[in-house]
């Protein structure tokens, strides 16, 4: 069986329960997806499928030996591309099979993997969460990091010290992301909360 798929964020919303409370949730476009290729232990070392996101895809923007990839497939091109372990040894998936977004009808939570929005530059009040210095007329420390180490020993900075840096543009994975309802027609997947990435990006949808 085949443990997840992929699916683009398409945004936030608010829906009304049965109780008439606004629960946050987030529309991803979960599929379809294609089996693109089929791993397997004899081969590969190890059971696994590679999915492709169905979407259109000009032939300009796919590499020779991408496209080379697709036609032994004989799966038209797609731009998003990841591999998704399976549990147990399934026979039956092999290469050109659908995956629709009926497969999480039964699944209660799962975990979303996307890449967090890049932040670029920043410091760290922004970055780290430091509290900075006091704010007061003349003190001269707002929102520097301050010590960043020690000066006899070990006379120099260690590795992992927080410090302003490059922030987001991240792969992240959210755990224990309740489902709220799907649309197998529109092969829509609404989650309860937020989903890292902006609306457009691409995630990866395993079973928690």
């Amino acid at each position: 069986m085949i443990e997840g798929l992929l699916g683009k964020k398409v945004g936030m919303t608010q829906i009304l329960n049965d109780e008439g409370l606004a629960v946050p949730v987030t529309v991803i476009q979960a599929g379809p997806c294609v089996v693109v290729q089929r791993k397997t232990v004899g081969n590969d070392g190890y059971d696994a499928v590679q999915l492709g996101l169905v979407e259109f895809v000009k032939d300009k923007n796919v590499t020779k030996p991408m496209a080379g990839h697709f036609k032994k497939a004989d799966v038209p091109p797609v731009r998003f591309l990841r591999e998704v372990g399976l549990t147990g040894d399934d026979p039956e998936v092999k290469t050109g099979d659908r995956v629709q977004v009926g497969m999480l009808s039964d699944a209660r939570m799962v975990e979303i993997t996307g890449t967090s929005k890049g932040r670029g530059f920043a410091g760290v009040i922004k970055r780290h969460g430091f509290g900075g210095g006091r704010a007061t007329h003349g003190s001269m420390f707002h929102r520097a990091p301050g010590s960043i180490g020690q000066s006899a020993y070990p006379s120099r900075v260690l590795k992992g010290t927080k410090m302003p840096g490059h922030m987001g543009n991240e792969r992240v994975t959210v755990r224990g992301v309740r489902v709220h309802s799907i649309d197998e027609e529109k092969n829509l997947l609404l989650v309860r909360g937020a989903v890292p990435g902006p609306n457009g990006g691409y995630v990866v949808i395993r079973r928690a």
